[in-house]
């Protein structure tokens, strides 16, 4: 008790506190062998320089042993302990020096410690922004997880360790920590350390913990940063990529293989990346599961002794192995496991024929049981969490949340998992283009984000909104606060971050609009070959975009004004008129001589003709007579320069075509016809659903009542806001 009495003196004074006591606390100087390989610091973010054609081994194709460059290898076994929520861990990591020199010093991820209390990077940024974790659930005292080094070893030999910020976090954090090591590895060498820990885990607030007797085990392992080397996502010379664990950032890692044993008490189910290497082994009341799983760069599990019999399914499609869907869910939730069933195996044939087959033998889907919500919506290689509601009838809001939630988690195995995105750096790489490709696989079903209450539907009303309408209501378009290709943590806010999903998935569905579906997907589809199992970057995918639709301009106009720079769209008609071109009063030269032409002659000559004109052309429409009109619009352009179209429809069924484009703050079009003007569209075929308010591209020289009815579809803000909070995952 004394000893948390002067912890909390020590708090409150706002002193200083020395590191958790550790034998290894003190970091030793490297060997003079080898020369100081350089950490990525905190303002790293998009990528503009593409990668070598080598790099990370060059693309793979299909030819080689293994499906990545494997560069480490875990062997860990992992004892849970469902009463105290630990685990005692022992791992062997081996890791392969790709680089030309030798590396004396490591860096490893230690997650776990974002949860450990207010002076970690993760606290102190939700704390100091205001922002909440998707629910704001709060932690009470005894909730709090860390990760405890207890012993590491290369060769027998013991290794200093100290903990770092990359990021120039607070001095408080620790979720990086640099290893110093007895024997340097050389080039091309590999090295194994052996690492005894241990994890408190959290009550689930973020990502991984408890409810309960359920708990989803994830940043649970120590983790090998990632060497990049020389053209590699544009870096220029070794350098070493560990960032801190930030409140929005998620995760980069190396492909390996892992080899995991799992021990839990009898009566346990347990879930996890991978394959289940044999049956559970079991002894002294407690059981051992063992997972295998190569060419992924992370490992994940969950154990519940409430999990009901898992509901198992199959996908079997051309260019994959037959893929076994195993869906975990507590008794409570047994009728959310047939729609995330379902939305899995339909999202293994989506992916699979739009991008590329899909590479791996399972697929482990998790419902978070009641109170666990926290831990819905998290994604890992072969495995993630869904989310969980009472109601899932067809038909409702929540069955459509359930299953966009479950395409979206499974479509991360493919941007985050495939790819392997760098997703503290690069985040639109795999929370954006996902969101994208699975709003285009909603559409292509027709899917529709149902709005619609039992009490709405008893007046009648079925109210409804397409995905990519409901996209860019999140999408920031008015006043975008930051590049889309900014890193997950240096923005204005978390709402901010929100469109790393939103305002990407709106941004790529213009590209689409502008070079055409068949252009686009051949552009993704190139994208996905060229750099699965390596870690592409933002400019790695512009150049297969460019490349793969042919249309340079338009894909290094929107990285320009987008990705790169954060430039709003906001075209709008300014003013729209049509009026007769009339007679009108003065002197005029007749005959060499000058002539007065007064009011009264002028009227008489005006009525005079449209007299001759309605005798003439009896079934004429209304805008339509014997003089001819001028309509003019002017449009104004508040923002980035987009290729706009503009079209004029006339009283008599006839139109009128503009193109625009350029940075000039506004444009007049001018035409002279027989017939009056009843309309004017900017953007008529929809492609920019990146400007800022669409309901003022277009007017009309009469008032529309459906106007309003447009306005209220606003009203589905809110619907996004919730949306976003949901899977910003």
């Amino acid at each position: 008790m004394r000893n948390r009495i002067l912890l909390a003196l020590a708090l409150a004074a706002g002193l200083p506190l020395a590191a958790h006591a550790q034998a290894s606390a003190t970091a030793a100087a490297p060997g003079s062998s080898c020369a100081e390989i350089p950490i990525v610091g905190g303002d790293a973010a998009a990528v503009s320089v593409p990668s070598a054609p080598d790099a990370w081994g060059g693309p793979r194709t299909g030819a080689e042993e293994t499906l990545s460059d494997r560069v480490v290898r875990y062997s860990i076994d992992a004892t849970l302990d469902p009463v105290k929520h630990t685990i005692e861990g022992k791992q062997q990591l081996t890791w392969r020096n790709r680089s030309a020199q030798p590396v004396c010093s490591v860096f490893l991820h230690l997650y776990l410690n974002a949860f450990e209390g207010p002076g970690s990077t993760f606290m102190t940024e939700l704390r100091e922004n205001n922002d909440a974790f998707r629910s704001d659930v709060r932690t009470k005292d005894g909730e709090w997880g860390y990760i405890e080094l207890r012993k590491v070893e290369q060769g027998g030999a013991p290794v200093q360790w100290s903990f770092v910020q990359p990021d120039g976090g607070p001095a408080t954090d620790r979720t990086v920590v640099r290893l110093e090591l007895p024997q340097p590895v050389a080039p091309g060498a590999s090295t194994t350390l052996d690492i005894d820990f241990f994890d408190q885990l959290p009550r689930v607030v973020a990502r991984t913990g408890y409810y309960k007797s359920f708990h989803l085990v994830a940043q649970w392992f120590p983790k090998i940063g990632v060497l990049e080397l020389p053209g590699e996502r544009g870096a220029t010379e070794p350098r070493w990529n560990a960032h801190e664990f930030h409140a929005h950032s998620e995760f980069y890692a190396d492909f390996g293989e892992y080899d995991v044993r799992i021990t839990v008490p009898k009566g346990y189910r347990v879930g996890a990346t991978g394959e289940e290497a044999n049956a559970p082994i079991e002894k002294d009341g407690k059981v051992t599961h063992r997972f295998l799983q190569g060419d992924v760069h992370d490992f994940a599990w969950t154990a519940d002794n409430r999990y009901a019999e898992p509901l198992v399914g199959y996908y079997e499609g051309e260019g994959s192995p037959r893929v076994t869907v195993r869906v975990l869910f507590t008794p409570e939730y047994e009728n959310n496991a047939k729609p995330a069933l379902d939305a899995t195996i339909a999202s293994l044939e989506y992916f699979s024929r739009t991008l590329g087959p899909y590479p791996y033998r399972t697929v482990t889907v998790v419902i978070p049981p009641h109170n666990a919500a926290e831990a819905g919506g998290m994604e890992y290689p072969t495995f993630f969490t869904a989310s969980s509601y009472a109601n899932v009838d067809e038909g409702t809001l929540t069955r459509d949340l359930l299953d966009f939630v479950t395409i979206h988690e499974f479509g991360h195995g493919y941007f985050y998992g495939i790819l392997g995105s760098n997703e503290f750096e690069e985040p639109m790489l795999d929370e954006g283009l996902n969101e994208f490709w699975d709003q285009r696989m909603l559409t292509e079903a027709g899917r529709e984000l149902r709005l619609g209450t039992p009490w709405t539907k008893k007046l009648g009303l079925d109210l409804r909104l397409p995905v990519f309408e409901m996209e860019r209501l999140g999408a920031m378009t008015e006043h975008p606060a930051d590049a889309l290709g900014q890193n997950s943590w240096n923005r204005m806010s978390g709402g901010s971050y929100g469109t790393v999903y939103s305002r990407t998935a709106t941004t790529m569905r213009d590209l689409e609009a502008a070079v055409g579906t068949p252009a686009l997907e051949r552009a993704f589809k190139l994208y996905y070959e060229r750099w699965k199992f390596r870690h592409p970057s933002i400019a790695d995918l512009q150049a297969a975009l460019a490349e793969g639709t042919g249309d340079h301009e338009t894909v290094e106009r929107l990285f320009a004004t987008q990705v790169y720079d954060v430039n709003p769209v906001n075209d709008h008609v300014e003013a729209f008129s049509s009026s007769e071109v009339l007679p009108q009063p003065g002197y005029t030269m007749y005959k060499g001589k000058r002539v007065e032409l007064t009011r009264a002659s002028i009227d008489k000559a005006i009525a005079d003709r449209r007299e001759a004109w309605r005798k003439a052309n009896p079934e004429a429409k209304p805008g339509e007579g014997p003089f001819p009109y001028r309509t003019r619009v002017l449009v104004r352009r508040a923002g980035a320069d987009v290729p706009q179209t503009l079209t004029v429809t006339f009283a008599d069924g006839s139109t009128e075509t503009a193109h625009f484009s350029g940075s000039q703050p506004w444009q007049r079009f001018e035409w002279t016809r027989r017939a009056k003007a009843v309309s004017v569209q900017l953007d008529p075929e929809g492609k920019h659903f990146l400007d800022a308010a669409k309901l003022d591209d277009g007017r009309t020289l009469e008032a529309d009542r459906s106007v309003a009815t447009r306005i209220g579809s606003q009203f589905a803000t809110l619907v996004q806001t919730f949306f976003s909070f949901l899977v910003s995952l």
